[in-house]
This record gives C-alpha cells, structure tokens and sequence, in this order.
C-alpha cells in the first residue's frame, strides 16, 4: 500500500524480562475509582457508590516509558500539572461484552503508570461543561514503565500502590481500595467499545495527587508488578 507520507511509528512499552516490546493501540482511563480521590476531588456521589466510576481516553501516541529514568516534558498552557499514580493493565486479547469471569483471559500483564493532568484547564473543562480532552489527552500524558507478564506476577487484586515526589511520598493506597476491580472494568468497558490486544487501561489513582514542576523527580511502584521513574524537564 503506498501512503502520503510515512505512517507514524508504533507506541509501545518494554516487557520486563526479554526483548519483547508490547505495541500500544489504545488507552483507556477509569476517572474516580478510589473513594478518597474522588472525595479529593469533590466528587461526594462517586465516593459513597451512588454514582460509577466512568471512563475517558488519551490518543495512543500521548505514550512515553520504558526503562530506567524517564524524561517527560512540562506540558504547555499549563501551571498546575499534576500527577496520577495508577497501576496499569495492558490487554494481549480483545473482545465485547466480555464476562466478568472471562475478563483476566484478555490481560496480557500489568505496569506502573502516570496519568499526567493538566488540571487548571480541566477545571475550566469542567466549569463550561467541555470536553476534557486538553485536560487529560495532551503529548505525553500517559507514562508507563514497562509491562510485567501476568504469567510472572499473577493478576494483583491487592496490595500498595505509591508514588514519591523528590523523595517525599505524595500518593499511596492499596488496589484493594478499587472500587471497580480490574475484571469488572474490562467486563464494563467492553459493552461500550470493542477492546483489542494492544489496549491500555489505566485503572485509577488513590488520594493524594498534586502538582509538579520541572525539575520533579517521581518514583511510583506497585506491589508485585514493578516500579517506574520519571523526571519532569
């Protein structure tokens, strides 16, 4: 097939362990899914169950991880850019209206992530009733480190999850604390999207996120599935 131009390359993450690397189609995030981040973030509903946890996306090429240190550039028209601790599962199989009990079939293995926001002008968002697009799906909104098989660390339902910033811990909780655990987003998600191998879903963030400037060095990990560093430059 001959194109206009080059087709962009392929976002993908490293897998611990070998020389796999595992290619990146869509990323999908579930907003609100620890009670005391959706109080954090007024929304009361949420936190007591009367309303779901929901979902929102980031283009597949807002990606940036992988080993080591990873460098993320301080997004523009933005002062108050914030972190988002989340552990995050990466699909090897896709399908729709998947069972609950059929959902793990789908998970190929799990990293550690950032689901990076620009919350001033999410809040703007939020205050005229806009998209949140600009808030949540900017160049380098989603950080990852790289993906653990789940045939190595099993499928985590329990367990801390927590990020430092320079040396000071900012977030920590337990996956336990999920309001929507990892079976029933997949299971949810799929009556509203065909999902496919290649698909991320960032599974929410415990309490404590706030801003960061340049200059932040972050270490995150989860119980069982890795750790992931990042300097904001």
């Amino acid at each position: 097939m001959n194109y206009v131009f080059a087709p962009h390359p392929v976002s993908s993450l490293p897998v611990a362990g070998n020389a796999l690397h595992f290619p990146v189609r869509r990323i999908f995030c579930v907003g609100r899914n620890y009670a005391e981040h959706a109080r954090e973030m007024g929304a009361a509903d949420q936190a007591e169950g009367r309303e779901p946890p929901f979902f929102f996306t980031k283009p597949g090429d807002a990606l940036v991880g992988g080993e080591g240190e990873v460098a993320v550039s301080y997004p523009p028209f933005t002062d108050n850019l914030h972190h988002e601790v989340e552990l995050v599962v990466a699909l090897g199989e896709g399908g729709q209206n998947v069972a609950v009990e059929a959902a793990r079939t789908l998970i190929y293995g799990y990293a550690v992530g950032l689901d990076l926001t620009r919350r001033d002008i999410q809040a703007r968002a939020k205050a005229k009733g806009h998209p949140w697009d600009m808030g949540k799906g900017f160049d380098q909104s989603a950080v990852a480190g790289p993906i653990t098989p789940a045939a190595a660390c099993g499928h985590p339902a329990q367990g801390r999850i927590w990020l430092e910033v320079n040396g000071q811990l900012r977030q920590q909780g337990d996956l336990a604390d999920m309001m929507w655990k990892v079976p029933d987003i997949i299971a949810n998600l799929s009556t509203l999207v065909r999902l496919e191998a290649g698909d991320l879903i960032y599974t929410g963030t415990p309490a404590g996120v706030g801003p960061l400037v340049r200059g932040d060095v972050l270490a995150a990990g989860v119980a069982g599935v890795g750790s992931l560093h990042a300097r904001i430059v």
